[in-house]
């Protein structure tokens, strides 16, 4: 089973939240340096976020293949021995 539209929801989510935040830092009555400091500051936090989130996306697949491999190996076990029969 796939979860193509929560994936979805989660990405545009992110994008949204990213695109939200750069809107209120370019209109927020600040100078120009203190906001180009706040942005790279944010960027280096989401950056960091993404990153954790990858490996935690990258572990959940991980484990996802290796109960998927199981299955298959448990299945075609259970097969072959219908087939000697």
């Amino acid at each position: 089973m796939s979860n193509k539209g929560g994936e979805k929801f989660v990405l545009g989510a992110l994008i949204g939240a990213a695109a939200g935040a750069v809107a209120g830092l370019l209109f927020a009555p600040r100078s120009g340096k203190e906001t180009r400091k706040i942005v790279g500051d944010k960027a280096k936090e989401y950056t960091e976020k993404g990153k954790e989130y990858m490996e935690k996306g990258k572990e959940a697949m991980r484990e996802g293949a290796k109960g998927a491999v199981e299955k298959a190996g448990d299945t075609l076990d259970s097969v072959s021995k219908k087939l000697e029969k």
